[in-house]
C-alpha cells in the first residue's frame, strides 16, 4: 500500500506511443502520482516494474511481445506487491475475465475521465478494485450465476447487522461501478461521510474490496 506521504508510483504499459505520452501529460500535472517508467509491450512492462519499482501499472492488453493479460499474469507471481490496472479500449467478455483471472485489481477503458482515472489509481494502490461500471455489471452478473463448488446456490442468509436504509442506498452504486464522489454527489453526501458508509458496509457484508461487497449483495438480494 502506498504511504500518504509520497505519490503513487505509475508505470505506463501501452503500446501506443501518443496514448503512453498524453496519458504521462495528464497525470504529470497532478501532484498525487509519478509516472517512473513506460513499456511498449508486456515483457518491457516486466523489466520496467523491476527497474522502478511502481505501486501501480496502467496495463493495455492488446500489446506485442507479450500481451497486457500474460504480463499481469507474470507480475502477480514476480512482483505481487505491484497493482495492475487493465486500461484498454473494449470490455469484450473474454478481456475482461482474463484480466481479472490474471491478477489484476481493475478494469477501465480509454474513454474515462481524468478525474475518474486518477481516483482509480489512488484506489488501486491502497488495495482497492476499481471497475468500469459495464464491467463491475459484468462480473456481477457472472459470478451470481456461479454454484459454490458445483453445488446448486444456497438459499441466502440474512446478514448479522443488517445495512441501513442508506447503507443499502451506498451499496447498490457502488455494484453500480460509481466512485465515492459519484456516490456523494448521487445522495447529496460529503465523501467523507460515503466513505464511512462503504466502510460499514463492506464489515456488515464480510467482503475485502467493492467488487466482493457488490458480489454478496447481488447473492443476499440486496443490489
Amino acid at each position: 500500500m502506498n504511504p500518504p506521504d509520497r505519490p503513487v508510483r505509475v508505470l505506463l504499459a501501452d503500446d501506443q506511443a501518443l496514448f503512453r505520452e498524453a496519458l504521462a501529460t495528464l497525470l504529470g500535472v497532478r501532484g498525487e502520482v509519478e509516472v517512473v517508467g513506460e513499456a511498449g509491450d508486456g515483457a518491457e512492462a516486466i523489466r520496467q516494474c523491476a527497474a522502478h519499482r511502481p505501486d501501480v501499472v496502467l496495463m493495455d492488453l492488446h500489446m506485442p511481445v507479450l500481451d497486457g493479460v500474460a504480463a499481469t499474469r507474470r507480475l502477480r507471481v514476480e512482483q505481487p506487491e505491484v497493482r495492475v490496472l487493465a486500461l484498454t479500449t473494449f470490455d469484450d467478455d473474454e478481456d475482461v475475465f482474463a484480466a481479472l483471472r490474471a491478477g489484476a485489481v481493475g478494469y477501465l477503458l480509454k474513454d474515462v475521465s481524468s478525474d475518474r482515472l486518477l481516483e482509480a489509481v489512488l484506489a488501486a494502490a491502497r488495495g482497492e478494485s476499481v471497475l468500469q461500471p459495464s464491467v463491475a455489471a459484468k462480473v456481477v452478473a457472472r459470478f451470481a450465476t456461479l454454484p459454490e463448488d458445483g453445488a446448486p446456490p444456497a438459499r441466502p442468509q440474512p446478514l448479522v447487522v443488517p445495512l441501513s436504509d442508506r447503507e443499502l442506498e451506498v451499496l447498490r452504486l457502488l455494484a453500480d461501478g460509481s466512485s465515492n464522489r459519484e456516490i456523494a454527489a448521487s445522495l447529496f453526501l460529503a465523501e467523507g461521510t460515503v466513505k464511512n458508509h462503504v466502510t460499514n458496509v463492506l464489515a456488515k457484508l464480510g467482503a475485502r474490496d467493492r467488487t466482493q461487497a457488490a458480489l454478496r449483495g447481488r447473492a443476499l438480494g440486496l443490489v
